[in-house]
C-alpha cells in the first residue's frame, strides 16, 4: 500500500456541497483533497435549477465569471400545473438560472483546482480510521491502494453514499422508502422564461431550459402510485406523463437526448438531519431537501459554508473537535428547521390531486399566500453568516 503525505482535509464526495467545501478551505490555504468514487463530469439526477439563493451563493464564492461562460438560461417565474385546467404563476424572488449539471460540476472542480485543491475522482474510500493527530483513509483507484492521512474528514457523499468502515457511526438501518428520482434531457420542445412544474397523483415533474435548445426533465415519483414498475428512465417519464394530460401534450413532440438519462433510488425526504456521524456531513449526506422547494443546491452550499467555519477554526487550533461538532449541529438545526418543515409539508401534499385542485383555487384568489409559502421554504440571507 502506498502512503500519501499528510494533508489537512479530505472531502468525500465531489458534488455541489463537496466541491464548494473544497473551494472554501483551499482558498484559506489548507491542503485539501476532494475524493469521489465516480467519474466526472457525468449526468446526475438533478433539476438543474439554480434558485436565486443558489445563484447568490455561487456569486459570493467568486464563481460568476466562470458560470456566465456556461450561458445559463434565466427564469423569473414558475408555472405550477395540476391535472385540471388550473395553472398558477409564481414570481420568483430573483433571477434563477438553468445550468446543465454536467457543466456545473466540471466548473466547480476547475474552481477547486484553481484554488489549490486536489481532485481525485474514480477513487473509492473503503475505510476511515482514527489515528494520532487525525485520520487515515484507505483509498483505491484501479488496483492501487493508498493510505491518506488527513487532519479532518468531511462526508459529502450524497443521500445514499457511505463508507463501510468509519469511527463512531451512529445511523442505523434506514426505513424503506418509495421515492425514485429520474432525469433526462429533451430536444424538440422549448421551455424559456419559466420553470414548469406538473403535478399528478404520485409525484411531479419539472421542465426547465438547460440551454442550447435543450430542456431538462426531472421527476420525483412515488412508486406506490404506479401499477407496474418501469424499467427505464424513459419508461418512468412516460408513465408520469400519462397521469397529467397537459404534461402528456407537452412531451408529445419531445425527444430524449441519448446519454443524459439518470436515476436515483431511494430518495429519502423525511429523515431527520444528521449533521455529524463520526465526521461532519454536508449536502444530501446531512439531509435531503424536498426537490419541490427548488432550493436544494442552495442548501447544499449553505451546509458547506456552515461546516467550513468550524473546519477552519479546528484546523487553526482555535476549537476542539467536540466544539466544532456542537456548533455545526446547532447551526444546521437553526438554519434548516423552517425550510425543512414547510418543504416536507408541501411534499406530503404535492401528490394528492384533490389537494392540488384546492390549492390552485385558493392561490388564484389569494396569490400572496403562494408567495409567502415559497418564502417559507427558503434559507435566510447570506449576510446572516459570519463567513
Amino acid at each position: 500500500m502506498r502512503c500519501h503525505e499528510t494533508i489537512d482535509v479530505a472531502i468525500l464526495g465531489a458534488g455541489i456541497a463537496g466541491s464548494c467545501m473544497a473551494v472554501l478551505l483551499a482558498r484559506r490555504g489548507w491542503k485539501v483533497v476532494l475524493i469521489d468514487r465516480r467519474s466526472f463530469p457525468r449526468h446526475k439526477t438533478c433539476g438543474e435549477f439554480l434558485s436565486p439563493e443558489a445563484v447568490g451563493s455561487l456569486i459570493a464564492l467568486g464563481m460568476e465569471p466562470r458560470l456566465r461562460t456556461l450561458r445559463p438560461s434565466i427564469f423569473h417565474r414558475a408555472r405550477l400545473v395540476t391535472g385540471s385546467r388550473a395553472s398558477i404563476i409564481v414570481q420568483l424572488p430573483g433571477a434563477a438560472w438553468g445550468i446543465n449539471r454536467y457543466d456545473l460540476d466540471e466548473a466547480l472542480h476547475e474552481e477547486a483546482r484553481l484554488e489549490g485543491a486536489e481532485v481525485a475522482t474514480e477513487t473509492a474510500v473503503s475505510a476511515i480510521r482514527l489515528r494520532s493527530g487525525g485520520y487515515e483513509l484507505v483509498t483505491k483507484r484501479g488496483a492501487e491502494l493508498t493510505a491518506i492521512r488527513p487532519r479532518a474528514v468531511i462526508g459529502a457523499w450524497g443521500g445514499n453514499g457511505h463508507v463501510a468502515e468509519m469511527p463512531d457511526a451512529r445511523r442505523g438501518r434506514p426505513a424503506p422508502c418509495p421515492y425514485v428520482g429520474v432525469k433526462t434531457h429533451l430536444s424538440g420542445i422549448k421551455a424559456d422564461g419559466e420553470l414548469e412544474l406538473y403535478f399528478f397523483k404520485g409525484g411531479y415533474m419539472g421542465l426547465s431550459s438547460a440551454g442550447d435548445g435543450i430542456v431538462n426533465a426531472a421527476a420525483l415519483l412515488d412508486k406506490r402510485a404506479f401499477r407496474s414498475m418501469p424499467v427505464s428512465v424513459n419508461g418512468w417519464l412516460e408513465a408520469a406523463g400519462a397521469l397529467n394530460p397537459r404534461l402528456a401534450r407537452r412531451l408529445a413532440e419531445a425527444r430524449p437526448v441519448t446519454g443524459t438519462h439518470a436515476a436515483v433510488a431511494p430518495v429519502r425526504l423525511f429523515d431527520a438531519p444528521l449533521a455529524w456521524n463520526g465526521i461532519p456531513l454536508i449536502g444530501d449526506a446531512c439531509v435531503t431537501i424536498p426537490p419541490l422547494c427548488g432550493d436544494g443546491m442552495s442548501m447544499a452550499i449553505r451546509s458547506a459554508q456552515l461546516c467550513a467555519i468550524g473546519a477552519d477554526r479546528y484546523l487553526r487550533g482555535e476549537t476542539t473537535l467536540e466544539e466544532w461538532e456542537a456548533s455545526y449541529v446547532m447551526a444546521i438545526s437553526r438554519q434548516f428547521r423552517g425550510p425543512l418543515r414547510w418543504g416536507r409539508l408541501l411534499q406530503r401534499t404535492a401528490g394528492n390531486p384533490s389537494f392540488a385542485m384546492l390549492a390552485a383555487a385558493v392561490a388564484s384568489r389569494l396569490p400572496g399566500v403562494v408567495n409567502r409559502l415559497v418564502k417559507a421554504t427558503r434559507l435566510g440571507k447570506m449576510d446572516d453568516l459570519p463567513w
